[in-house]
């Protein structure tokens, strides 16, 4: 499997099972909807975990734009395969978001609710203020790409593996994504991914859902920009510490 391909199952697979969550939890007449929001971050931390251990070996499962340009800048990844890297997580997002529709279409035709259908797909802030939500995603984002910088430097097959260790080492990885869900994720919905944002956000405005709400493409630059400022300070503070 070519790293290309690899992001794109991985992504597609995280997308499939973090919006699917949010699905089961939202939607209508669903068994669990009205889970809560421990449900929906659990939901996310082992839908990275499972994306981890898929793409890890062939492409390091960087599975996020920002944790592709974080580790290019900070020397641990060839700025020459960021494009690609990003191009292969859009595809992928925008694959597993539409998994998820078809999974749930049925859900989705009962639910009347507009945004709760779009939540499914992309994040939306708890209060809107521009400052305050590009600053909460990028501080998510410093701490998901900071952390990960410190993570082992293990090989398989000869090739790096940026982020853990295989199957073991994609657990770190879950537990870090809860940790950010559980305390840091209550403002916007904790995003810090611009593909898992964007590219799902692209699919709502293409799927032909039943009354739904508006894609909000106002806001939408902040779960894209917020995650590489916090990819960017994350590199910046590796260095400034090495």
């Amino acid at each position: 499997m070519t790293p290309f391909i690899s992001e794109i199952i991985g992504t597609a697979i995280l997308i499939l099972l973090g919006g699917g969550v949010v699905a089961n939890v939202v939607l209508n007449k669903t068994i669990g909807n009205n889970g809560g929001w421990i449900v929906i971050t659990t939901g996310w931390a082992l839908a990275v975990y499972v994306a981890v251990v898929i793409a890890g070996p062939y492409s390091g499962a960087h599975i996020n734009p920002a944790v592709s340009i974080g580790l290019a800048m900070a020397g641990k990844f060839p700025w020459s395969d960021v494009p690609l890297y990003i191009l292969a997580q859009m595809i992928g997002a925008m694959i597993g978001a539409t998994c998820v529709w078809l999974f749930y279409k049925n859900h989705f035709d009962v639910t009347e609710d507009g945004a709760a259908k779009k939540a499914v797909f992309c994040t939306a802030p708890a209060i809107r203020h521009t400052f305050s939500n590009v600053f909460s995603e990028a501080l998510g984002t410093f701490v998901l790409i900071f952390t990960i910088l410190y993570f082992t430097d293990a090989t398989i097959n000869d090739t790096q593996t940026i982020i853990g260790l295989g199957s073991l080492g994609a657990l770190p990885v879950a537990f870090l994504v809860w940790s950010i869900g559980l305390s840091l994720g209550g403002t916007t919905g904790y995003a810090i991914n611009p593909a898992r944002d964007l590219g799902p956000r692209i699919v709502h405005a293409i799927l032909p859902i039943k009354k739904k709400a508006s894609n909000d493409w106002s806001y939408a630059w902040i779960p894209v920009i917020g995650p590489i400022i916090g990819a960017a300070l994350a590199a910046l503070g590796m260095s400034l510490l090495s």
